[in-house]
């Protein structure tokens, strides 16, 4: 990646510690559903944006790695434990959680993988009741609570 180009994308995990820039939009983004990415993310599936190493670069601090398999490796933040990533060993892409993005709004997935994992209330969930987080805590309690989360840009 080169110095002079201005990211299209950045990210980090949820205390700052580790942040990234992506310099072109992604040329995949999904969504896993096998049971190693539910471990991985500890939840219900994991989304990943799939990027070019040369078009991505970590722009403070340094993921720490899981080799989660013989042919792949899991990048996550050392201090706060933020899952940031999944890549081929020794491979030439690396694919970074949507969850990870400044604005995950602009990487939506477009194809699933893992399938015979996918639990099946999955299919489900945009039809269940729900509610803002101002909704489920209400204004005083909002009021009280102090984030210690790094906030979504540098």
């Amino acid at each position: 990646m080169t110095d002079t180009s201005k990211p299209v994308l950045t990210g980090g995990c949820q205390c700052g510690a580790v942040r990234f820039a992506v310099m072109t939009a992604p040329t995949k983004v999904s969504i896993c559903h096998c049971r190693m990415c539910q471990k991985a993310a500890g939840a219900p599936f994991a989304s990943f944006a799939d990027i070019n190493k040369t078009d991505f670069a970590w722009t403070r601090g340094q993921p720490s790695f899981f080799r989660s398999s013989t042919i792949a490796e899991r990048g996550f933040c050392a201090a706060c434990g933020t899952p940031l990533s999944f890549g081929r060993i020794d491979g030439d892409r690396i694919e970074i959680m949507t969850g990870s993005f400044d604005r995950p709004d602009r990487v939506i997935p477009t194809r699933q993988y893992g399938t015979e994992s996918r639990l099946g209330w999955v299919v489900g969930i945009a039809n269940l009741p729900s509610q803002t987080t101002q909704q489920n805590y209400g204004p005083e309690k909002m009021a009280t609570i102090v984030s210690h989360q790094h906030p979504d840009h540098d």
